[in-house]
């Protein structure tokens, strides 16, 4: 007999004939998230269901929470796995189980089974039956309910026995490596690691990028977006993120273009920045924490003439959320409370008062034209000034 825990998915369950590879890829990633924490686990798949058995003292809180951090499981479960199925085994084994999960066994109950090994002497409904007679037999304080019962005792007969009674809820989506790479635009404010989080949750790795803007952001600042990263690698994996010193850059389109159209033309250069790396690091698009009307830079038209310099596809995964819908996520992934921390990124420290809310692109490349003398050497000592962090919570 041994602990354990039954993971559970649902989306990828619809995969079909490539339904293996998804299960496949959920395994490795469990297998790596367990391989940060204490305890000897082993992870194996069968028919539609993920087994994780210890075979050693671990805490099962830390593995919930890790498991509960893993893209593509839906829902987990602590586990007792029973060796010896015989049915008057079995029947003592889940009645030590109840005993030992719950202080009072005194609430109503359903047993539910799920019966793999065809040969058991037992259908699933009639292990139910029986199961629930056992029980009852057992323990005077309990009733069955068939309808709303305040307990489900699961018990599944495969290879070996497993029986388990509580679960906990994990964030679904797909399991990373799924579904390539991308590059995230990641500031200090409270809407890119939530864009990048839920990316992530759909399979993909991501990498991320920060414009620095010294002396007009701090070394703290930096140091913030260093901290959200490392929140978001909790659920993301690793993390290359590039610090770009934008300075230079910033100032000399703050001399040379109109100061409406400011924020307008830096996020264009940021996003050409983004893509370079993007390209040069195998990544399939950008990623971006922005939500139309939010501020001015993110109206329609103000996304049309950022995305007019890019050749990869911009993703967007907030692009219709409330500022509310995101800072719910944010608190539930635990990065808000650093979001919040009053350290100002480079472009809130350049906004100007009366920013272009529909700027017109053949005006803003005609703006553009201003900074043709310097901007490429500019951009080039950018990139080969690059500061690259390796995150990994």
């Amino acid at each position: 007999m041994a602990q354990g825990f039954l993971l559970k998915y649902a989306e990828i369950g619809i995969k079909g004939k490539n339904r293996y590879k998804f299960e496949n890829a959920l395994c490795e990633q469990v297998r790596i998230r367990l391989g940060k924490i204490d305890g000897d686990f082993f992870v194996e798949r069968e028919n539609g269901r993920i087994y994780i058995e210890a075979s050693s003292d671990f805490d099962i809180d830390e593995v919930i929470e890790t498991l509960q951090r893993v893209s593509g499981i839906a829902a987990i479960s602590p586990v007792k796995v029973i060796d010896d199925k015989s049915w008057d085994n079995l029947v003592k084994e889940v009645g030590d189980f109840v005993e030992s999960q719950y202080d009072d066994v005194n609430f109503s109950f359903k047993v539910k089974a799920k019966r793999s090994d065809k040969h058991y002497q037992y259908t699933s409904p009639e292990i139910c039956v029986e199961m629930g007679g056992c029980l009852l037999d057992r323990f005077p304080g309990l009733s069955v309910d068939v309808h709303d019962p305040d307990v489900y005792i699961w018990v599944e007969v495969r290879d070996k026995a497993y029986v388990y009674s509580k679960v906990y809820r994990g964030i679904g989506g797909m399991p990373l490596g799924t579904a390539g790479k991308a590059m995230l635009l990641l500031s200090g404010g409270i809407d890119s690691p939530v864009a990048g989080y839920m990316i992530s949750k759909r399979g993909v790795y991501i990498d991320a990028v920060y414009f620095h803007a010294p002396p007009y952001t701090s070394e703290r600042a930096k140091q913030k977006v260093v901290d959200l990263a490392k929140l978001v690698s909790r659920y993301a994996g690793k993390i290359r993120l590039h610090v770009i010193n934008f300075t230079d850059i910033q100032m000399y389109i703050y001399e040379q273009c109109p100061h409406e159209e400011l924020t307008i033309i830096m996020r264009r250069y940021m996003m050409r920045i983004a893509e370079h790396i993007a390209k040069e690091s195998d990544c399939l698009g950008l990623i971006t924490g922005e939500s139309i009307g939010q501020v001015a830079s993110q109206t329609m038209q103000s996304l049309a003439a950022t995305n007019d310099v890019c050749e990869l596809p911009v993703y967007r995964p907030l692009i219709a959320f409330d500022k509310q819908d995101i800072v719910d996520i944010s608190q539930k992934i635990g990065t808000y409370e650093t979001s919040i921390e009053p350290y100002e990124d480079c472009c809130t420290i350049f906004v100007a008062k009366h920013p272009v809310t529909k700027p017109n692109i053949e005006a803003i490349r005609n703006s553009e034209k201003n900074l043709e003398e310097k901007i490429d050497e500019m951009v080039r000592v950018a990139l080969e000034t690059d500061e690259i962090i390796e995150i990994d919570a």
